[in-house]
């Protein structure tokens, strides 16, 4: 049995990183949350105006998450600590890696297979009730069934690996006792 790294201090993301992250988590729960609720109401004057605050929310969320791509670009996170690298087995390596890939390209997937299902649907996307922006997949019925479908999968897709993403952090504070949650917390530096 491996011993477990001592507690030490690590180096953290910056403020902007901290912030888009969870900025976009508590966008991706709402809309979670928003989505599931929504989706079983009758039609009515309440289901469409939250069906609009649904997709207001995905175009947010997938300008934010644009904007926390390029920021992840252009800033290398910290590195792992190094005992913490060392203590970690080959495939709990990989596990992060993927989920983390996995993880950015569902923040895009998702809301542009929202927008695309809204499209196909015949109901245009109105940013704010303001800002029309464009359909880019022609009305259809049967296009729209296959996207509602799509976004559905990948939105549940998208929950399951924000909950093992969640519960490998969650190991690392209580299990590991390796202080890795501290990276991505607000607070001193």
């Amino acid at each position: 049995m491996q011993s477990k790294p001592p507690l030490i201090p690590t180096a953290r993301y910056g403020l902007v990183a901290i912030g888009l992250h969870w900025l976009l988590a508590l966008g991706l729960v709402g809309l979670f949350g928003l989505g599931v609720y929504m989706s079983d109401l009758p039609l009515s004057p309440t289901r469409m105006k939250l069906y609009n605050w649904h997709k207001w929310a995905g175009v947010a969320v997938l300008a934010l998450s644009l904007a926390r791509l390029l920021w992840r670009l252009s800033h290398r996170p910290p590195p792992l600590p190094a005992a913490v690298e060392r203590a970690m087995p080959g495939w709990q390596k990989l596990a992060h890696h993927g989920t983390h890939l996995a993880l950015y390209v569902l923040f895009f997937a998702v809301p542009l297979s929202g927008w695309a299902y809204s499209s196909a649907a015949g109901f245009p996307v109105v940013f704010l009730g303001l800002l029309p922006l464009p359909d880019f997949v022609p009305v259809s019925k049967a296009l729209a069934e296959v996207f509602k479908l799509g976004h559905a999968t990948l939105a549940f897709t998208l929950a399951a690996l924000v909950l093992l993403h969640v519960a490998a952090t969650l190991k690392h504070q209580w299990v590991d006792k390796d202080g890795l949650l501290q990276r991505m917390l607000p607070g001193r530096r």
